[in-house]
């Protein structure tokens, strides 16, 4: 074979190898080149070296080599790799073959890394990630997928090289809980929608999912003993707007989806204020027993369900009941917010006979961080949604031994203005730009509450303003991250001029996912 043919014919092989995705040999001078690096990632990992010459290539002849625990988890991870590579990418046991492959592996992680963390390579050879349970391994996919162009992202094939950033990872939560909050009482968003948000917020590591099922202005959960509160109750929202709420079976199917994800779903029912929507399905509520009429509004604080009727913990024992008998997760969230109609000693009344009716439920109560002056069961999680560093009854709680959870409305409410001119939104607690979002820390912003009595962090979004899902990926996005990484990440690793840097890198995937997100002019998009 002549030495003009030998080449011609290798450059068709190495086109050939290219074309398929697979690594070309070194001596035809093709390096794999990684759009980001382990360093790039939000939320921040605990430890993170990357590897330039360490690059894995995805092709069509990959694999995912999984054990029996991890089955779930790879087959996630290939519905999200396959869409845009079009690779079959099968599933396959941990014991056959060897090949290019990406490796999950459960029980075999440090134990530093704990039941959420995960240890991750990326070598020529292929990927491997380890973690001690699933969920570690799901949290650790979140991770690789950002390791790969955000063009992987896609819902249609996409004619290109699929490149890993090569490096290492060992990664673990700073705190347990990391939520986000959606407020589906003023309006209602479908399934569908709510299941979109829990897509979006799993990509960050954020693990639970509080819904805020009932307010002044609709009901949004089937209660059967008490079927008025959906049929009527769950018909009206903000101004008019359609209302709409879940069966049973919806919300159990919400529930199951989320903990598809690792997610577990905190249901509130707000009481004994922002009640309206229920005392005018059910008149007999009220404390004279007359029919109201319903609140399309915003005002807050005028309604209270009656302290002095037997029927009004009949009613509460029937709804915790059956909310308890669909959601396998521990915590109910009873509300307690904003009770002005509701005097001080009807209000530790109210607490004292409600406290022990989600006990004998088996599940923990949380709630606003109101609740802390009821003097709730240690085990009870008040969250604290205030706006100055100071308060007393939080400090006295955290002192008795409750966890708190930190969602300062002042840096944590994500439906507040990013400026005065934000299209949507409200705020009476202030303008919440990105930087003011990312720059505090759940262990020091309130006085009396340290490290060891943080439980986690919530990201609150309330829809007086939103309709629609660009409404709220609009109000979330870009802040959503932030408070994911507060959450997650390190203390010490976290700087605001780093994270900005992070931060921009992500917007690709956001365009790719068809997520619309505030371009703040804190942050270089470019």
């Amino acid at each position: 074979m002549s030495k003009r043919l030998s080449r011609t014919v290798l450059g068709v092989a190495v086109l050939s190898l290219v074309t398929l995705g697979l690594p070309a040999t070194a001596s035809a001078g093709q390096h794999a080149k990684a759009e980001r690096t382990v360093t790039d990632v939000v939320p921040a990992p605990v430890d993170a070296k990357p590897d330039p010459r360490a690059n894995f290539r995805l092709g069509p002849a990959t694999v995912i080599r999984t054990d029996r625990e991890g089955k779930q988890v790879a087959e996630y991870l290939a519905g999200l790799l396959r869409p845009a590579t079009g690779y079959r990418l099968p599933v396959v046991s941990g014991h056959r073959g060897g090949g290019p492959a990406i490796s999950l592996e459960t029980g075999h992680a440090s134990d530093r890394v704990g039941s959420e963390g995960y240890q991750l390579k990326v070598s020529p050879s292929g990927v491997t990630l380890k973690a001690n349970t699933d969920e570690g391994l799901f949290l650790g996919v979140q991770t690789l997928r950002q390791l790969l162009p955000s063009a992987i992202e896609a819902k249609t094939v996409q004619k290109r090289s699929w490149v890993v950033s090569g490096g290492t990872v060992l990664d673990y939560p700073r705190f347990g809980y990391r939520s986000a909050m959606l407020d589906v009482a003023r309006h209602f968003f479908t399934p569908d929608q709510v299941k979109l948000y829990i897509d979006q917020i799993a990509q960050y590591k954020i693990n639970n999912l509080h819904l805020h099922l009932s307010d002044d202005q609709g009901w949004r959960i089937e209660i059967k003993s008490w079927p008025k509160l959906a049929t009527v109750g769950g018909q009206t929202a903000v101004g008019g707007a359609p209302g709409g709420y879940y069966t049973q079976e919806q919300y159990k199917d919400l529930v199951r989806y989320a903990a598809s994800r690792h997610i577990t779903i905190v249901p509130e029912i707000d009481m004994p204020g922002h009640t309206n929507a229920a005392q005018y399905s059910y008149a007999e509520l009220n404390c004279d027993g007359k029919p109201i009429p319903p609140r399309t509004d915003i005002e807050v604080g005028y309604s209270s369900l009656c302290i002095g009727k037997d029927i009004t913990y009949k009613f509460v024992d029937d709804v915790i009941r059956e909310l308890s008998a669909i959601t396998p997760g521990k915590y109910i969230n009873i509300g307690g917010d904003e009770a002005h109609s509701t005097t001080p000693a009807d209000y530790q009344t109210f607490a004292t006979k409600v406290h022990p009716i989600v006990a004998k439920y088996g599940k923990t109560i949380t709630g606003w961080h109101d609740i802390a002056k009821t003097n709730p069961p240690v085990s009870a999680v008040p969250q604290f949604w205030g706006t100055t560093g100071t308060d007393a009854n939080v400090a006295a709680a955290a002192a008795r031994g409750n966890k708190i959870l930190m969602s300062p409305a002042n840096k944590a409410y994500l439906d507040m203005k990013y400026h005065p001119q934000t299209p949507l939104g409200l705020s009476w607690a202030g303008l919440i730009e990105v930087k003011t979002g990312y720059d505090w820390d759940p262990a020091t912003y309130l006085e009396g509450v340290t490290e060891k009595n943080v439980i986690g962090v919530e990201a609150p979004l309330w829809s007086e303003t939103l309709i629609t899902s660009d409404h709220i990926e609009f109000m979330a996005f870009p802040r959503l991250p932030g408070y994911a990484e507060i959450g997650w990440s390190p203390k010490d690793s976290r700087t605001w001029d780093a994270y900005r840097l992070r931060l921009a890198k992500q917007s690709p995937r956001w365009v790719q996912q068809g997520i619309d997100f505030y371009r703040s002019t804190q942050v270089d998009w470019k």
